[in-house]
């Protein structure tokens, strides 16, 4: 038997550690909940609608076709309509920020929460630079004798313009500074020019079924004539995890929101369905508006705004540049403030020197996590968007990575009604099991459409490169960040991240 002495030293060495971690835990760097319904809204279409929706109609029409594009945005719709389920059950049993890492530790452990961050901070990280450079996109097209001008050098047959390195740049840290200045002003700003994207939008697809019923418009064939049905909606569907990448930004705000997590889910489903509706009114829209004309078209350097300002006049470019503007800085901003909190998030588990969860006094904001995302996309510019697109294309597997986490995640909790990992008791639910499990399938579906030799939506060479490289940059990080991290207490790092 221990002698008395032994015991109390024992005593005194566990109350000194569980000391130790409340007060570690109490410590702990939180954020403000100040993120309202209309702006967690805003905060899923606006990233999930960026320029895609008005720039890439016109690439559909040949991929696709009409009826091959609209189908193939019911079905791809719908899958990510599955994983939104996953989403919105999993938030309500983990409202915390940065909830892919969350997630992942929750059921998988810390190696797997690395993996998560690791994937959303390139993933997001990629969309806030491809987004930047849309916004150069625009001027380019809009006003090309004053962006198009003293050239620097060319990456990959694209020409780098310093007008246009500079206009992305200075959007970049205008959007941090937003970021920075509070969760309130980039929720505002996120609204508003969701607003404007659906009127917008709304007005186009108006004005072009005027014009449809009123003019005789010969419409291109419904599939592209020297491809199958099946090959034609398979195209569109296989670009569905990349086009609405952005929905997932909620469950990253879960933790500031200032109303009850079991809306989430309503606010995903909202999110994804008006978005779906976006892309195909978008579609339809650009398809009456180039008719049977698509060779008239195909040199220009935005073909659905050109065909569409040939039926409307100035006012449907005028609507095309305000729909497209609003879009891009829409995506700019959600991804922004997502990539920030996942950045956030790693550091408060300490994947990241712990500096980087550091909140600011006066606006209580991540300073330190948005300005090093500030200063991961401000290297972006540089490099043009021909080789930007090898680096996004690279990141949609880091996102589907991230859905599969989630699935998993609410397929666990669902299956077995708890989550030991945070003493979480929600009861078994059968059928939200099936659907997660389902949202597990289609995250390895969308995976293997990218990864898999053959597959319509394979990865380019130069982005299977990029994608090695990531992968490297990923395996030295953790090796560097391995003796901190996974040798910190396991409860104290659970309490720090899941509650």
């Amino acid at each position: 038997m221990p002698e008395s002495g032994q015991v109390d030293r024992s005593a005194t060495a566990s109350g000194a550690a569980s000391a130790s971690t409340a007060t570690a835990v109490d410590n702990a760097p939180v954020l403000d909940k100040t993120f309202k319904p209309s702006w967690v809204f805003a905060m899923a279409l606006g990233s999930a609608i960026g320029w895609g929706a008005f720039i890439l109609p016109f690439d559909w029409m040949t991929d696709g076709g009409l009826a091959g594009t609209l189908l193939g945005f019911l079905i791809g719709g719908f899958a990510i309509l599955v994983v939104a389920f996953s989403y919105g059950f999993v938030v309500r049993a983990l409202p915390v920020t940065g909830g892919g890492v969350a997630f992942a530790l929750a059921s998988l452990g810390r190696i797997h929460a690395f993996i998560a961050g690791w994937a959303l901070t390139l993933g997001y990280a990629g969309i806030v630079a491809l987004n930047a450079s849309a916004i150069t996109l625009v001027f380019r097209v809009t006003l090309p004798d004053l962006f198009m001008r003293i050239k620097l050098y060319e990456v990959a047959g694209w020409d780098i313009y310093l007008p246009e390195v500079l206009i992305a740049s200075l959007f970049i840290v205008v959007f941090g500074y937003l970021n920075f200045r509070g969760a309130s002003i980039s929720g505002r700003f996120q609204f508003y020019a969701v607003v404007l994207i659906i009127v917008s939008v709304a007005i186009i697809f108006v004005s072009m079924l005027v014009y449809y019923f009123n003019n005789d418009v010969t419409m291109a064939p419904s599939f592209p004539t020297d491809t199958s049905p099946l090959a034609a909606i398979a195209v569109i569907v296989a670009f569905a995890p990349w086009a609405y990448v952005g929905f997932d930004s909620v469950p990253q705000l879960a933790g500031e929101f200032n109303f009850s997590p079991r809306k989430a889910l309503g606010l995903l489903i909202w999110g994804v369905s008006i978005a779906t509706l976006i892309y195909m009114t978008m579609m339809i829209a650009t398809s009456i508006a180039v008719a049977d004309g698509h060779s008239n078209y195909e040199d220009d350097a935005w073909p659905p705004a050109a065909a569409i300002a040939d039926v409307m006049g100035p006012v449907g470019l005028l609507l095309m540049v305000i729909a497209v503007s609003a879009g891009v800085l829409t995506g700019l901003n959600g991804f922004y403030t997502a990539t920030s909190r996942v950045l956030f998030t790693m550091g408060k588990a300490r994947m990241l020197p712990g500096k980087v969860a550091h909140i600011h006094e006066k606006h209580n904001t991540p300073v330190i996590a948005i300005i090093v995302t500030a200063l991961l996309c401000l290297i972006s510019p540089w490099f043009g968007r021909a080789a930007l697109n090898w680096v996004v294309d690279m990141t949609s597997v880091g996102i589907t990575i991230a859905y599969f986490y989630a699935c998993y995640c609410a397929y666990k909790i669902a299956r077995d009604g708890q989550l030991t990992a945070v003493n979480l008791e929600v009861g078994r639910n059968a059928t939200q099991k099936w659907i997660s499990l389902a949202g597990c399938i289609l995250s390895l579906g969308f995976m293997a459409l990218l990864l898999v030799p053959g597959s319509p939506g394979i990865l380019s060479t130069e982005s299977f490169y990029a994608l090695f490289v990531w992968l490297i940059l990923g395996l030295g990080f953790f090796w560097m960040r391995s003796k901190v991290y996974l040798s910190q207490d396991e409860d104290e790092l659970k309490k720090v991240v899941l509650q």
